[in-house]
């Protein structure tokens, strides 16, 4: 035990008043483009899983068959490909939009069916009586990206989310080649929605994403061009990938950035210009305090771009309210390189 807490460092503290009552620990790699770490706190190399921070990668396969134009998706349709969505109405009409030029029922979705993960999208649903559906999960446009590659190639559509199926073999050797491991290292898992995903060291996830940012530092053509077409959409549409309130669509607002987040606190950020990559996970897998984090991380490193770190204040600001809206308390980024 002693040993594993060792991976991880203190990254935020919560005060009430000025007394400590949280500390969120967790580990930071930030490498260059050949993956040379340049900054850590905690261990870069603890692995992690992806989860949706995966997303990205797992969509390369659809981008190089050049899928949205095989099926006249739009930007937004194609974005969703990579979303986390949160369940909002332009979401599920996006999602509606897909089924329909696809050409498959929402039964062939293997994540389940759920409500929106945003509350008042949520409550929407309860207010017109509906029931759950596998639209309204937050993968389902990640799995529709699946499914039409699956149906273009001549693959069983049905069978997509099997780790033995040539999809998920090819988002395999995707993840491999961006990582630059060996597929046989990669350790695997079976994500909330039931696709199989992958644990990968911080530095690996980093360097990914350094390469979804700039895609030149990509050896083979096509992934390098279905790479730009993801990064083009993301940036474009940052409101397909979350929704207007969260962290990704905050970040991806700004066109010198690749993001996205996963579950239980991990998250992943190229940066173009700079030619940086940012992994982070927190360990007990809170999200509240990636804005605190990321925002601390691209001031130390001088990022230019301060209305993006504003941005990402205003998603969580580092005061803390109580019900009544009163201010109870702060946190604070306290990791040191």
């Amino acid at each position: 035990m002693g040993a594993y807490t060792m991976k991880f460092t203190p990254l935020v503290e919560e005060y009430r008043g000025n007394t400590l009552e949280n500390v969120h620990y967790g580990a930071i790699a930030v490498v260059d483009e050949r993956g040379k770490v340049l900054y850590q706190a905690g261990d870069p190399t603890h692995v992690t899983f992806l989860r949706s921070a995966a997303k990205p990668f797992q969509a390369v396969p659809a981008m190089k068959r050049n899928i949205p134009d095989v099926y006249a998706l739009s930007g937004e349709e194609a974005a969703m490909f990579c979303a986390s969505h949160r369940g909002e109405s332009y979401h599920i009409e996006a999602l509606q939009s897909m089924l329909g030029k696809i050409g498959v029922d929402e039964d062939i979705l293997h994540c389940c069916a759920t409500y929106p993960l945003n509350e008042d999208a949520k409550a929407e649903r309860h207010r017109a009586h509906e029931a759950k559906r596998k639209l309204f999960h937050n993968c389902s446009g990640k799995h529709l990206g699946l499914i039409a590659l699956s149906k273009h190639m001549g693959w069983d559509a049905s069978s997509y989310y099997a780790p033995d199926h040539p999809v998920q073999q090819e988002i395999l050797d995707t993840m491999a080649e961006f990582a630059e491991i060996p597929k046989e290292s990669i350790q695997m898992g079976t994500d909330g929605c039931g696709l199989p995903i992958f644990a990968l060291p911080l530095d690996r996830i980093a360097l990914s994403y350094v390469k979804l940012a700039c895609p030149d530092l990509i050896a083979d053509s096509a992934t390098r061009e279905a790479a730009v077409r993801i990064g083009r959409v993301m940036n474009e549409y940052p409101d397909y990938i979350a929704d207007r309130k969260f962290v990704c669509s905050a970040l991806l607002r700004d066109s010198n950035l690749a993001a996205k987040g996963g579950a239980k606190g991990v998250y992943g950020i190229g940066l173009r210009k700079e030619r940086l990559g940012i992994a982070l996970k927190v360990s007990d897998g809170a999200e509240h305090v990636w804005p605190c984090i990321i925002a601390s991380i691209l001031e130390r490193i001088g990022y230019g771009n301060r209305e993006t770190i504003d941005r990402l204040y205003q998603v969580v600001p580092n005061e803390i309210f109580n019900d009544g809206g009163k201010l109870v308390g702060s946190r604070k980024a306290v990791f040191q390189w």
